[in-house]
């Protein structure tokens, strides 16, 4: 007990503002690669991993084993080797994340008030749409293009590049026509193609829900969340409701008021920034004059 002690004071005594600034960065590190892998299958990979990296340690620490050990420590360097090819999704869709939020692209709506006003009337023919689609029980997977270009997902389905109505999703979406399997991307305020094949979600979110209702459309609709900044809407085509995917998440059971609601808060512009004058000029109080002229 007392040479525990002693080794305590004694790490205590060296510890200064460096080792503090060395703990803070180790910790952010792992506190990422948690944050990546968050509600993945990589997750029970990585607690795997780490279980059996430390009953390893713990075994040839506490016991002499002479070869057991040997042969850890010869196949240490491979599985280093092996934790980028086995975690490859999980750090590409970190880099992707870091790419996109220091990208110095601008989304559309940032430009100017006229593109705002185009993006607030396609948003209201996208709700239309969706609104009359669950009504009708017709499914449907609508995909609008923000910052990240889609263009690899529009070479997969058929050009159309009209422009956005109810009338025209409608149509899209009508079942057993040839262009309702698939996802209709818009671009701006038009629909750039129809049934583009979307990538699928590999998180394991849904496979994790008691519901049965989701099939591949919200798999498409989660999975293009995860590869892009795109939000891709979803009616289902059993219970007719209607969810919405970005950044890998999902909101489901929205009504036509919330839709429209969370789709221009992703489009509308940020608040423009007050400087000091202004706010001055703006809050400054007239001067009160008395009657004998005096302020």
């Amino acid at each position: 007990m007392t040479e525990l002690l002693n080794e305590l004071s004694f790490i205590f005594q060296r510890f200064n503002w460096m080792s503090a600034l060395d703990l803070f960065l180790v910790t952010l590190v792992f506190f990422g690669i948690l944050l990546l892998v968050r509600d993945t299958q990589a997750m029970v990979l990585l607690r795997g991993v780490l279980l059996l990296v430390v009953a390893l340690s713990l075994l040839t620490s506490l016991v002499n084993l002479p070869a057991f050990s040997w042969l850890i420590q010869t196949i240490a360097p491979t599985l280093v080797l092996a934790i980028p090819v086995i975690f490859a999704p999980e750090i590409r869709r970190g880099l992707e994340r870091l790419g996109r939020a220091g990208s110095p692209a601008a989304i559309f709506w940032q430009q100017s008030e006229k593109d705002v006003s185009v993006m607030r009337e396609t948003i209201q023919a996208v709700v239309s749409a969706c609104a009359r689609l669950s009504a009708r029980q017709h499914g449907a997977l609508i995909v609008l293009q923000r910052g990240d270009s889609l263009q690899d997902y529009i070479r997969t389905g058929v050009r159309l590049n009209a422009r956005v109505t109810p009338e025209l999703l409608l149509q899209i979406f009508y079942p057993n026509t040839p262009l309702h399997d698939g996802a209709a991307i818009i671009v701006r305020d038009q629909v750039a193609a129809a049934a583009c094949v979307m990538p699928l979600s590999a998180s394991g979110i849904l496979n994790r829900s008691p519901e049965r209702q989701m099939g591949l459309r919200h798999r498409a609709a989660l999975g293009t969340s995860e590869a892009s900044d795109a939000i891709a809407v979803v009616v289902s085509e059993e219970t007719g409701s209607i969810s919405i995917a970005h950044g890998g998440r999902m909101i489901r059971r929205l009504d036509s008021e919330r839709l429209e609601n969370i789709l221009m808060a992703f489009y509308q512009p940020p608040p423009k920034s007050t400087s000091l004058i202004d706010w001055f000029k703006k809050n400054r109080k007239p001067p009160v004059f008395r009657e004998d002229g005096e302020r």
